[in-house]
């Protein structure tokens, strides 16, 4: 803790230093000038207004987590002291998730084999963005396991581009779930259009012989979330390659994939993309259910702790010194209600502050605050599966790239300025959308 503390100070200085030879005030005045945001007060705005409308949520919480603790407590025959601290925190969400939203996740893993999905998921996106996917026997490829797809048009029959799926793990394999963009769509000196190339990579269980690729409920939306990357590859039509695919402001970037995880939680798509291994039998009605209640889980402790992240990220990068453990624990009690474990130091494990997102934490719920606008004040009145709200949807928000500013393309897809109404209700408050 005290060795990574002082690392993360000292960047903190170092940061600054370089900001006044640039000409900037502050370290996140240097890193919004482009992003979306564009401002500290607009980002610290945005994370005080989310905190103040989450508070409630969090505050029916805390109380169910000290119900919770109390029954625990007398059970066991230690003294209740009559409060949430750090350390009980994760507990206590897990035992909500366990006694309130119960589902069997292994159970649930046997109606999302890996061809039920994947041909599920992919129907879905072709119907939603108007596109057809062609998958290339025998493809000239890394690995045997490696799919590559061409992508066309439906209506013009144009084609657009190429996708690989490389699904599945192996040694020295890229660990995580991600998308990387091979090719930008752009023009040619000759005028001609390059079309973009983009490969999928994840490290979903392989099939065996008498058990195929099962994924969980996680992985689907992960599966989703990481298409949705390829997608914005493929869909954008800017002129120039540094404006291509996904080349937009950094605090957008996840938000159109964010989005689309919507349709893991969704009745309609989820039917579609599973049934179960043994013998095509659909998700039980029950487990359905509670599979979608369950999203609502601890909303608020969890989005108010994002908010605590982001706030303390903002702070310490407005600041020319900081004593971290201690603007840490001030921010928690604030936001929180709950104080900083005493001689500890949340921050010096804060990876994201030394690897790229310095300022920028608030980004998470910057993206998903706008996917949730989108999701609700188009899809979900207009229809979930409706071909012309995805049409919309890919003129709007893929087809651009980085061409043209992320707050500007969704007010053309929503007709209106952007809101946090649809983020708030999908956390289960009332808000009007």
């Amino acid at each position: 803790m005290k060795e990574n503390s002082a690392i993360l100070e000292e960047l903190v200085e170092l940061r600054q230093q370089k900001c006044d030879l640039l000409g900037f005030d502050t370290h996140a005045s240097f890193v919004l000038d482009m992003r979306m945001a564009k401002t500290v007060v607009a980002v610290s705005t945005f994370l005080e207004d989310l905190a103040k409308k989450l508070n409630p949520l969090k505050d029916d919480e805390m109380k169910l987590f000290l119900q919770y603790k109390k029954e625990e407590c007398k059970k066991l025959g230690y003294d209740f002291d009559n409060k949430i601290n750090m350390w009980d925190m994760r507990y206590y969400m897990t035992m909500v998730e366990e006694r309130k939203y119960s589902v069997d996740q292994s159970k649930l893993q046997e109606y999302f084999p890996m061809e039920v999905v994947t041909t599920g998921l992919l129907g879905i996106y072709q119907e939603l963005l108007g596109l057809k996917f062609e998958e290339i026997s025998k493809p000239h490829v890394w690995n045997d396991d490696v799919q590559l797809f061409n992508v066309k048009d439906v209506e013009s029959n144009k084609l657009i581009g190429y996708f690989y799926l490389d699904l599945f793990p192996r040694e020295g394999k890229f660990g995580h779930a991600a998308c990387f963009g091979l090719q930008p769509g752009c023009l040619l000196s000759d005028g001609s259009r390059q079309v973009a190339v983009a490969a999928m990579v994840a490290n979903f269980t392989k099939p065996t012989a008498d058990k195929p690729s099962l994924l969980m409920h996680d992985e689907v939306e992960t599966f989703f979330h990481e298409f949705g990357h390829v997608m914005h590859q493929l869909c954008a039509t800017s002129d120039f390659a540094m404006f291509a695919g996904t080349s937009v402001e950094r605090d957008f970037v996840e938000a159109p994939s964010q989005m689309l995880e919507n349709w893991c939680w969704e009745e309609e798509p989820l039917r579609r993309m599973s049934k179960h291994y043994k013998d095509g039998s659909p998700i039980p009605n029950d487990m359905l259910e509670k599979l979608i209640k369950s999203r609502k889980a601890n909303a608020g402790v969890f989005n108010l702790r994002q908010i605590l992240l982001g706030t303390f990220d903002q702070t310490i990068h407005t600041s020319k010194k900081a004593d971290t453990a201690k603007v840490f624990s001030e921010i928690s009690q604030k936001i929180l209600g709950i104080a900083a474990t005493p001689n500890t130091n949340m921050s010096a494990s804060f990876g994201h502050l030394a690897d790229g997102y310095d300022a920028q934490y608030y980004g998470y719920l910057w993206s998903e605050v706008f996917s949730m606008d989108m999701f609700y004040s188009r899809f979900k009145k207009e229809g979930i599966m409706s071909s012309k709200v995805g049409k919309a949807y890919r003129d709007y928000i893929l087809a651009p790239g980085g061409s043209i500013d992320a707050s500007e393309m969704l007010k053309n897809f929503l007709g209106r300025e952007p809101n946090n109404e649809a983020f708030l209700k999908s956390k289960g408050l009332q808000a009007k959308v």
